[in-house]
């Protein structure tokens, strides 16, 4: 059974273990999509997931399967009915069974509902095609930007910015 709620200050050591778990290292390499053939730092860190829980701006959606934290995804109201979409990711093992479908549909109503926002933006690294191409699936297209990796990494990759609107 899947639930869904919200993420409090103690669900940090799970929340972080299961981003690393999906985005880097060998245990991402189990699931369809991941970042561990092109970075090897670490995706987040504890104070980060613990001062975006807490943000007034913005929501950590943890989804549970059978009580066991199975995926995440974070939204971040930018302001000018505008949210952004990050950090989604599901249990390596649990991947391409529709949890990330279901995760970014619960994400995108909380959206409407607590920041008012009428268009979802997000963004992926642009050597992750695969991934880029599951977003636009689902409704996301790209929007012609894109933007420097974050925290002034010296990598040789670009964010795609996609958008999707929501009203």
């Amino acid at each position: 059974m899947i639930r869904f709620r919200l993420a409090k200050a103690g669900d940090v050591p799970a929340l972080r273990t299961l981003v690393e778990k999906a985005y880097r290292g060998d245990t991402a390499k189990r699931g369809w999509t991941h970042e561990a053939d092109l970075l090897d730092d670490e995706r987040t860190s504890d104070a980060e997931l613990a001062e975006t829980i807490a943000a007034e701006t913005s929501r950590v959606l943890l989804a549970e399967v059978d009580g066991v934290l199975a995926g995440t995804v974070t939204i971040t109201d930018v302001g000018q009915a505008r949210a952004y979409l990050g950090m989604l990711c599901v249990d390596p093992d649990l991947q391409a069974e529709g949890l990330g479908r279901a995760l970014i549909a619960d994400a995108e109503d909380m959206a409407t509902e607590a920041f008012g926002a009428r268009l979802m933006e997000m963004t992926v690294i642009d050597a992750r095609l695969e991934l880029i191409a599951w977003y636009e699936r689902r409704g996301y297209a790209r929007s012609g930007e894109t933007r420097p990796f974050p925290n002034g990494e010296a990598v040789p990759f670009r964010m795609v910015v996609l958008e999707k609107d929501l009203s």
